[in-house]
């Protein structure tokens, strides 16, 4: 692969410093507790992170707390708080035994005039009093000239000639306000690399969707550390994407760093939820479409082999993520005869394209088309699906609730010729009743349920209600179902099983 000429300059390893408990936390609408921060922390660990950067404690009590409790777990990665060039912050920060600390100070002209209102006098004082302040406890300085990239480059070079003077660890530039392109990043981090021995750091925003640019573009001009945050959380618009930055940095450039890979599509997930930021479909490396493929030239091409479609690079399994074959009016045979033969089925070539063609007219009427959806074609053009080798064979389902009670359901099932009972709770009937399925298939390689869907056929209180259901297996094979009843929950849990024996022929098999 052609890269370009300057990344001979960059270094052989780049450090990894998480920024989603402290700027992450900062999107708008975003709070964490203190046992969510933790686990994010943990899984950042996991990761394989360099640097945590757990927060602000000078902000508010509940900060204070929850960085000193991120301190104390042990982690293998250096704990960071953030603290601006202001004794009782830096103190704070100190108090609360992290391994580094992370003062900053505005060093633009803008900034220093009007948020800051003071001179470059001033704000040279503060950042070495800051800087030193730190030092003298013992501890890791990094510094951070805020609004890096629209400070004066003469200025921004006495700032580090003196940060470093003043014993600073690391030197962040950071592009507070994402305006910074790639070839602007390039030139700064150069002139500030010819100015100093410390090593440098990048913070880039992703106000023009240029922060993950902007990030592998300074390694190449030759810094050592990146600031990223999970899902690219953050300020406005967001931070570098840390999933991104790896990919880019080790499937592209070919330069070495400590993230498990194989760990980011897990670590995406788990910020999505505690966080409530929705990671989008089509967000690189874990978006949930990245190794996805409905048009049938596509899916012909990564069913005969996976790099005709994909980078080749970067597979599913790098990432923790799954290859997936998605139907739609764009699909083509090669894909439908593919995911009814997961299932078992074996259509004929006329009933292969008959299938095709009604799935595309679903899709052309802009319906999205489920897995239940193509079983449902499957089973009209072949004049009904075989029988399944049933492993799960529902016998008895009971289910209790009420105002006052916590929903209960119990389940009697012959699992494989054993008869088994199992109960569970949930937020509902129908929940606790599914709950209660899956609790019995304990003996068997997770299955997840991946869609539920309710709609109501007739009207009244008694309508017939249809659910369709979606499961997938550890190896991201899916299979869907659907049931019809009066009763939701039983027409639920039919769903469920139908399903659950659909992606059990595929070759699930039980743990031993």
């Amino acid at each position: 692969m052609f890269l370009p000429e300057e990344e001979a300059r960059a270094p052989e390893k780049v450090r990894f410093f998480d920024t989603t408990l402290r700027d992450g936390e900062q999107t708008p609408g975003v709070s964490l507790t203190i046992d969510e921060k933790v686990e994010i922390a943990r899984q950042l660990d996991s990761l394989g992170v360099d640097v945590v950067e757990a927060g602000f404690p000078s902000s508010s009590k509940g900060e204070m707390d929850s960085v000193a409790r991120v301190a104390e777990l042990g982690l293998g990665a250096e704990v960071c708080a953030l603290a601006r060039c202001v004794d009782r912050d830096i103190d704070a920060a100190i108090d609360a035994d992290v391994d580094l600390v992370h003062v900053f100070i505005s060093t633009s002209d803008v900034q220093m005039e009007h948020a800051l209102k003071m001179s470059r006098e001033e704000v040279m004082d503060a950042a070495v009093a800051g800087i030193e302040r730190v030092k003298d406890a013992g501890l890791t300085c990094l510094f951070s000239a805020m609004d890096a990239t629209r400070t004066d480059e003469d200025f921004l070079v006495e700032i580090v000639e003196a940060a470093e003077e003043a014993g600073a660890d690391t030197f962040n530039v950071p592009d507070t306000v994402g305006i910074a392109t790639p070839a602007l990043m390039h030139r700064i981090v150069s002139s500030v690399r010819s100015a100093t021995d410390l090593p440098l750091d990048v913070h880039c925003h992703n106000d023009f969707n240029l922060a993950v640019a902007n990030s592998v573009t300074s390694v190449s001009a030759g810094a050592q550390q990146v600031q990223v945050a999970v899902n690219g959380i953050g300020e406005r618009a967001g931070n570098a994407d840390l999933a991104s930055v790896a990919m880019v940095l080790g499937a592209l450039m070919d330069v070495d760093h400590s993230i498990e890979t194989e760990e980011l599509y897990e670590t995406s997930r788990l910020v999505e939820r505690l966080t409530g930021v929705q990671v989008p479909v089509n967000m690189p490396v874990v978006g949930d479409n990245v190794f996805s493929h409905e048009s049938g030239i596509h899916s012909h091409g990564v069913i005969e082999e996976s790099q005709t479609f994909e980078p080749g690079v970067m597979t599913p399994e790098m990432v923790g993520h799954r290859r997936r074959l998605v139907l739609g009016k764009h699909v083509g045979r090669h894909a439908v005869e593919e995911l009814l033969g997961r299932a078992g089925l074996e259509p004929t070539d006329e009933q292969v394209s008959e299938i095709t063609e009604r799935v595309k007219d679903l899709g052309d009427k802009g319906k999205r088309v489920t897995g239940a959806d193509l079983y449902a074609i499957a089973g009209a053009v072949m004049g009904g699906l075989p029988e399944e080798e049933k492993v799960l064979e529902l016998v008895d389902l009971a289910v209790m609730t009420g105002n006052r009670i916590a929903p209960t359901a119990s389940v009697k099932a012959v699992v494989e010729g054993d008869e088994l009972v199992a109960s569970a709770t949930g937020v509902g009937p129908v929940d606790a009743a599914i709950k209660a399925v899956q609790s019995i298939m304990n003996g068997f390689p997770e299955i997840t349920l991946t869609s539920y869907r309710l709609e109501a056929i007739t009207g009244g209180s008694d309508a017939v209600a249809e659910v369709l259901v979606e499961v997938e297996n550890p190896e991201g094979d899916q299979a869907a179902a659907g049931s019809a009843s009066e009763d939701i929950v039983i027409a639920s849990v039919e769903a469920l099983v139908t399903a659950v024996n659909r992606i059990l022929a595929m070759g699930t098999d039980r743990e031993e």
